[in-house]
């Protein structure tokens, strides 16, 4: 019969508190929080194929992240690099980095109470670009690459693109700045019959 196998007890609050957290987090990768839940869910005493049962995968995966943890502690909840290679993005970053999708750009307008189009920063980015979220990043001390964060928010399924908001204004003049439309519709002209009747002179 194989020995069962619990997560250890955590070292310290700091790294509890890391663990439960990630645990409920709604935007981190879903493969570190169900790695986390697995860890916490062995805490509150659950055995391994219980702990698979509830989360949909192997009990093979609960062992091995198990075993993992207990070596290794918070890191390896993580992805083992390749060989010759670290990862460079911490899993802090790419959660930083997909909580700064969240936030409203500080060169989008906004309308003031006093009737007056402002922005935070007039001269940021109005919208989210790969370019505008690395810069963004990098200002927040992220060392990232726009091929990275390109990458992260795909299998992440975060979409950084938004929707233009030029077809609505507060603007009484927004109408007037419209395109026009022609002022008549060109009438078609209806083809004369082959039946219709005819007058020659005889």
């Amino acid at each position: 019969m194989p020995k069962l196998l619990h997560a250890r007890a955590p070292r310290d609050g700091e790294e509890e508190r890391q663990i439960r957290k990630l645990a409920g987090a709604r935007h981190a990768p879903a493969d570190w929080i169900q790695r986390a839940q697995i860890v916490v869910l062995s805490w509150e005493e659950m055995r391994g194929p219980a702990i698979a049962a509830m989360l949909g995968c192997h009990p093979e995966t609960v062992r091995r992240r198990l075993r993992r943890f207990n070596a290794e502690g918070i890191d390896g909840l993580g992805d083992r690099p390749g060989p010759g290679r670290r990862p460079r993005i911490t899993q802090a970053e790419r959660s930083q980095l997909i909580a700064l999708v969240k936030t409203t750009p500080p060169g989008r307008l906004r309308w003031e109470p006093w009737g007056e189009l402002e922005a935070d920063d007039e001269d940021g980015p109005a919208v989210w670009t790969l370019d505008a979220l690395t810069a963004a990043a990098r200002e927040q001390g992220i060392d990232i690459h726009r091929s990275q964060v390109r990458r992260i928010l795909l299998k992440e399924g975060v979409r950084w693109r938004r929707t233009r908001s030029w077809t609505t204004s507060k603007d009484p003049d927004f109408a007037a700045k419209e395109r026009r439309s022609s002022a008549c519709t060109p009438t078609r002209r209806t083809a004369r019959s082959s039946s219709a009747p005819t007058s020659w002179g005889r």
